[in-house]
């Protein structure tokens, strides 16, 4: 999530566009003689700072530095898509690695780009990767626990990408050659491709196969590595696996199935609302007035409370997942509302921009929670599916995001509001799901014939 957390914030820091003036004498009429006449006065460099004249990105040509984020989660949509149902056909495993090593590939020739088209083309096929890989990825993890780990591996995932987008800060400041710092950032994806070759399959992917002689050997592996003696261990057929005429689930039991199907459409909504905000107010942080390195890496340290929060009110009774991620969402629609009543020159305590703050730590909190309460809304065999339908409208709001902020120029606060209402309407949708704290988890589609997930509210 660290390697994740600097492709998604790339573009902040590499798009950043410092103050510039242009001679006002003999100014040309051409592209090409016009950029020998612009100066930077930034100490940093950018995509926007670039010489060459295919790399223009001021004046009219300055929405291409947003294009290019919004061809980022553009890609992230694709990714999501494909990643999920591939991963639940193919294991988790080899669809992560073979990501993971074109996310490396690809971040390399963004480094590299000689002109603003292969640059955007390459986040594009990073997007692609990056977001399928985090998917199949966030997964596998889950399905190396227990259920009564999810909450904790679950968090804990989210947090190192907030702790990510702080290390980016911090490497952005140490290295103001923006190819320089797209080149460093990308490297660890290389020691992260190494190790993940260590990595055993999906026991609960096995399982679901029914692989389990080899799912057997996986949690004996896991069981020795955690100091164990070796378990007398015999799994049980797996029920979805006794009709070997009937062929895999497929993306369209997501439809298919009632119960499914109101699941996703609500959960479509969420995703898009939390991605849109996180997102929204996330990139706007390379608009705050002040250090440009200090607001991003504040963007993400914001986020740490939120995961210790999420982790203890999501595991008891009286709140779960249901009630907390709909506190979080409404808490966030709130903060960014209330911006709108606040003068921009007010102090710190009261400024927009530590209400802003507030909203991301809340929405962040909502996003982690989704993750997890996803999880356990579907079986198994459909979990990467859903996971991957519920991520891709999540991208439909990372692709909007960039562009939200410049609505300021109508008014500061019309931002903050849209982000508000979209935040209060997910959080008011969230209560028409089903808890599912120290609920069991369905491994098949049979599995959702018991009586116990044939209602979407709990009664």
């Amino acid at each position: 999530k660290v390697y994740v957390a600097c492709q998604s914030m790339l573009i902040v820091l590499v798009g950043a566009v410092p103050e510039y003036h242009i001679d006002q004498e003999g100014i040309p009429a051409n592209t090409a003689e016009l950029a020998k006449h612009i100066h930077f006065a930034g100490n940093f460099t950018s995509i926007v700072t670039e010489a060459s004249t295919s790399w223009y990105l001021i004046e009219q040509e300055a929405y291409k530095v947003s294009l290019a984020s919004s061809l980022f989660f553009a890609g992230l949509l694709i990714g999501n898509i494909t990643f999920g149902p591939l991963s639940d056909r193919l294991g988790r495993k080899p669809v992560y690695i073979s990501g993971l090593f074109f996310d490396v590939v690809f971040g390399y020739v963004t480094a590299l780009a000689p002109n603003y088209d292969i640059f955007a083309v390459s986040r594009f096929f990073v997007g692609i990767v990056n977001g399928g890989m985090a998917l199949v990825s966030f997964v596998l993890t889950q399905e190396y626990v227990g259920k009564s780990f999810w909450s904790f591996t679950g968090s804990l995932t989210n947090l190192t990408f907030a702790v990510g987008i702080a290390v980016y800060a911090l490497l952005g400041y140490c290295l103001r050659e923006w190819r320089y710092l797209a080149l460093v950032s990308n490297t660890p994806g290389v020691i992260f491709l190494l190790l993940s070759f260590m990595l055993p399959e999906s026991p609960r992917w096995l399982y679901s196969q029914g692989k389990t002689a080899e799912a057997e050997d996986v949690l004996q592996y896991i069981a020795l590595g955690n100091g164990k003696e070796r378990l007398n261990l015999k799994l049980k057929p797996s029920a979805g696996t006794l009709r070997k005429d009937e062929s895999a689930p497929g993306i369209l039991n997501l439809v298919k199935h009632p119960v499914l199907r109101w699941r996703t459409i609500i959960l479509m909504y969420i995703w898009y609302v939390c991605s849109f905000v996180y997102y929204g107010l996330t990139l706007h942080a390379g608009e705050l007035r002040g250090n440009l390195y200090l607001n991003v890496a504040l963007s993400g340290l914001v986020e740490v409370p939120a995961f210790p929060l999420c982790m203890f009110f999501i595991e008891k009774s009286w709140s779960g997942r249901c009630k907390t991620m709909t506190c979080f969402l409404i808490f966030a629609g709130f903060a960014c509302i209330f911006t709108m009543f606040l003068p921009t020159n007010a102090g710190l305590l009261l400024s927009p921009t530590l209400l802003a703050l507030c909203g991301k730590m809340m929405v962040s909190a909502a996003f982690n929670i989704v993750y997890i309460y996803t999880s356990e809304l579907y079986p198994t065999v459909l979990r990467n599916a859903g996971l991957g339908v519920c991520s891709m409208s999540c991208r439909f709001g990372g692709i909007l995001a960039p562009f939200v902020p410049s609505m300021k120029s109508l008014s500061p606060s019309i931002p903050f509001v849209v982000f508000g209402i979209s935040g209060l309407s997910a959080g008011f949708l969230t209560l028409l799901l089903p808890e599912t704290l120290n609920k069991p988890v369905a491994e098949n589609v049979e599995d959702l014939q018991s009586p116990r997930y044939q209602v979407l509210k709990n009664e």
